[in-house]
């Protein structure tokens, strides 16, 4: 199986004829996922190589059935574009733009969890997720992943992400979902989301966890899978070497004060019996040797 979405799924692509838009909304339809729709005000009625093009998540909603959306709308329309696509129904949305502010990044997703529940947030700033050989919605090459299961990934860092679709593939072990989480301050869908829908599905049977400096996010997975995982999890954390005060690529990526360093995060992660490894090609032996056991 597959968490999110799978082969099923039908997805409309907010800034689809933008060049970044096209760009990914062709290579996603070609890689097998079904790109039904794209939006834009300004050119409804037109299609993207047969993909077409309406005024709003609405309509192409109602016209073709779309339950997810993939946005790529520049920073300032972001806010705006999670809106429409709820308001619209869809119930996953994959917000790939960099750059949102975090005060705007705060607001959607307070009135995401207040106003709807069942709608699903994954980013902004992030890579998207890959269901290999079913669904890809984002900016990953389907190249570097492999379907079959049984490891399910997690990341935030997009670079590493792709790194270890590929350590893996390398290594002839198959994935069941991919997840790029982002690494901005205020993330749709966090670590424990993810662990708790690879925990439930039957296919995943390791995980594949990518952390990084800044933030407790890591700690509160630590916690959840010393009480809640039954599945081995192996983790690398990006950032063993940044110095205090320093942004390390994402916005969230920065430690304050004796807060979020790697190795604080690293020493949770190993109490709560986590595989920890200190680089990714080692992540990537420690779950070949993982899956050899299961």
């Amino acid at each position: 199986m597959s968490i999110f979405v799978n082969e099923t799924t039908k997805v409309v692509y907010q800034g689809l004829t933008g060049s970044a838009g096209r760009f990914y909304g062709l290579r996603n339809r070609a890689y097998g996922t079904q790109v039904v729709a794209g939006t834009n005000p300004k050119r409804a009625g037109e299609n993207v190589e047969g993909i077409p093009v309406f005024a709003n998540v609405h309509d192409a909603r109602e016209a073709t059935g779309a339950t997810a959306s993939c946005i790529f709308v520049p920073a300032p329309g972001v806010e705006s574009a999670v809106m429409e696509a709820a308001e619209a129904g869809i119930e996953f949305i994959v917000v790939i733009t960099e750059g949102v502010p975090a005060k705007d990044e705060a607001r959607f997703y307070n009135r995401l969890a207040r106003e709807f529940p069942r709608t699903r947030l994954l980013g902004p700033n992030c890579p998207g997720i890959i269901s290999p050989g079913k669904c890809n919605i984002g900016i990953t090459a389907g190249e570097i992943a492999t379907g079959g299961g049984p490891v399910g990934i997690v990341s935030r860092s997009g670079t590493l992400t792709y790194q270890a679709l590929y350590e893996l593939t390398q290594k002839g072990i198959g994935q069941t979902t991919c997840v790029g989480i982002g690494g901005d301050p205020v993330p749709g869908t966090n670590f424990i989301d993810c662990l708790e829908a690879f925990q439930r599905d039957p296919d995943t049977r390791a995980v594949m966890m990518i952390g990084e400096i800044g933030g407790s996010e890591e700690e509160k997975a630590a916690d959840f899978i010393k009480h809640e995982m039954t599945k081995p999890v192996v983790v690398y954390i990006a950032g063993v070497t940044a110095p205090p005060g320093r942004r390390m690529g994402h916005a969230g990526a920065i430690i304050s004060g004796s807060s979020g360093t790697a190795g604080a995060k690293m020493d949770a992660l190993r109490s709560a019996g986590a595989h920890v490894a200190i680089n990714p090609t080692e992540a990537g032996n420690v779950m070949a040797t993982v899956v050899a056991h299961l």
